[in-house]
């Protein structure tokens, strides 16, 4: 109890730590769903850059996308649920965009960035791995 009355972490960087985590797990679910709807509709028109097929490729992503993106937004899991975000942002930076000028990667990067920070640092104080944590 003392401990966390003396914490000299200030509750400014748990609430950007909460901020970037939900604001990236929300923009990249929108990117998953959209994904998720196709490969519902049965429609499965998509790069194959692993060669594992391409609905393999498309489930791959959406697990990615939408359902790490779901449990990143929780704050469950989180460093675990970031490993496959990350490997989908290379993939895309790498390979699909890897002979595209920098424009064009720049989208994927933007994503890349804050989720290798957050490998890094954790989810913070307000997620549920901090709540299990305890």
């Amino acid at each position: 109890m003392l401990r966390r009355l003396w914490s000299t972490r200030p509750i400014s960087i748990d609430l950007g730590l909460l901020l970037m985590r939900g604001s990236l797990a929300v923009m990249m679910m929108t990117h998953g769903w959209d994904k998720l709807h196709t490969f519902t509709d049965g429609a499965v028109d998509f790069p194959d850059p692993l060669g594992v097929s391409s609905p393999v490729s498309l489930s791959l992503t959406i697990f990615a996308e939408f359902f790490c993106s779901g449990f990143l937004l929780m704050g469950l899991f989180s460093r675990i649920v970031l490993i496959p975000l990350t490997i989908d942002m290379l993939v895309v930076v790498l390979v699909i965009h890897g002979s595209d000028p920098f424009g064009d990667r720049e989208h994927a990067l933007l994503y890349l960035v804050p989720y290798i920070f957050l490998l890094l640092s954790g989810p913070g104080r307000y997620s549920i791995d901090h709540l299990l944590k305890r």
